[in-house]
């Protein structure tokens, strides 16, 4: 994403104009665009005319419009983001009022206005703006028959390809309907490498499942690349990286990033991270219950205690329709790191962001332990009898 111009007043009102460059900015601008905003983008618009003679016909215009942003609708897996809203400002081709879909397109330059730009938002621009932040993880997890093809990227989990051949059992005497069918499966998993990962970009290729599949496979895929002379392969061999899981479908990629030589390998980038994050709370849950905070009420009453060392809040959240609700998640996160507290903001489309939703999309880890809220809460209420 490239920030083209920033104009924000002293009151928080104002407008930034950005260029998407890649299709994860669609995601940043998903997560940046809000019911009430205004939006300007280049679009393209049918438009009927009427000739001298009378005779009605439609042509298809590209024009500039702005809107006032009504419903905004993200195609996670094509990375399309289409805004519908009413034309705040007339033209020759479209009236005040009417009602238009903007469909936001790559390396075409779009202006966001808003009447408050919270401190969510800018540290979301900053983040999308920040070419550090692209250190990208690409995984292949994968049971015999069946492999899921996975790009890690900052803010989100994209299932790039799956592949799945039926493979026969191995019968007594005769393995080679099975020896074949794996083949013709390793080599479906080959090519949607070759096809979906780009090697410029990924650091670290995590290929993980159960058993000995991965260490089958690996050893298929370097003696196919020696014999096929591919390149492109055999220069990346050191970004392989054999782990276990304990199956082949999606779900297994958080377990696959907890792994401790996976971490290691992958300190640098911000999925690994949160992965971490997450296993550290959950471990305090067990040992320290009153040291890990979930859900909102909590999590505020420990922010105002001055506990909090870490904050975990799912990006889902700052989505809320309510403005109350969203700026009261924006004052959590404006607190905890006023008071030197750690916030970290989880993608709601990575693995970690789904199980973080799961618990309310809002968990804190303290410096120090607070009685149970609820009990406290219980002994509060039974003094007031």
């Amino acid at each position: 994403m490239k920030l083209a111009h920033k104009d924000i007043e002293k009151d928080n009102a104002g407008q930034v104009t950005l260029i998407p460059e890649e299709a994860e900015d669609m995601w940043h601008t998903y997560n940046l665009l809000h019911v009430g905003d205004s939006l300007r983008a280049s679009t393209i618009r049918k438009v009927q005319t009427e000739s001298s003679t009378g005779s009605v016909g439609s042509s298809r215009v590209r024009t500039t419009l702005t809107l006032c942003v009504e419903t905004i609708d993200f195609d996670s897996q094509a990375c399309q983001l289409r805004v519908k809203g009413t034309n705040i400002q007339e033209n020759q081709y479209v009236k005040m009022g009417a009602y238009h879909t903007i469909e936001l397109e790559l390396n075409r330059k779009f202006t966001l206005a808003k009447k408050v730009w919270d401190s969510v938002v800018l540290d979301r621009i900053e983040q999308a703006c920040d070419p550090a932040q692209k250190a990208d993880v690409a995984a292949v997890v994968m049971q015999e028959g069946l492999a899921n093809l996975v790009l890690v990227t900052p803010a989100m989990t994209l299932l790039r390809a799956k592949v799945e051949v039926t493979i026969p059992r191995k019968r007594k005497g005769s393995c080679a309907q099975h020896d074949k069918a794996l083949e013709r499966f390793y080599e479906a998993v080959m090519q949607g490498i070759l096809r979906h990962f780009s090697f410029d970009v990924v650091k670290c290729v995590l290929v993980a499942s159960p058993g000995f599949v991965k260490d089958q496979f690996i050893s298929y895929l370097f003696k196919e690349a020696v014999r096929q002379d591919c390149k492109i392969l055999l220069e990346n061999r050191s970004k392989f990286m054999v782990v276990r899981s304990s199956s082949g479908h999606k779900y297994s990629l958080k377990e696959v990033l907890c792994d401790p030589a996976v971490t290691a390998r992958l300190s640098d980038t911000k999925a690994a991270g949160e992965v971490k994050a997450l296993e550290d709370f959950y471990k305090m849950l067990q040992q320290e219950p009153d040291r890990a905070f979930y859900g909102l009420a909590h999590v505020e009453r420990a922010s105002e205690a001055l506990a909090i060392d870490i904050l975990m809040i799912s990006d889902k959240l700052f989505r809320h329709q309510d403005i109350a609700t969203r700026s009261r998640y924006v004052q959590l996160v404006d607190n905890v790191k006023e008071n030197g507290g750690n916030v970290r903001i989880f993608s709601s489309l990575h693995v970690s962001g789904e199980q973080l939703n799961q618990l309310s999309g809002v968990v804190a880890i303290l410096r120090f332990p607070i009685a149970d809220m609820s009990e406290a809460e219980e002994d509060s209420s039974s003094d007031e009898d």
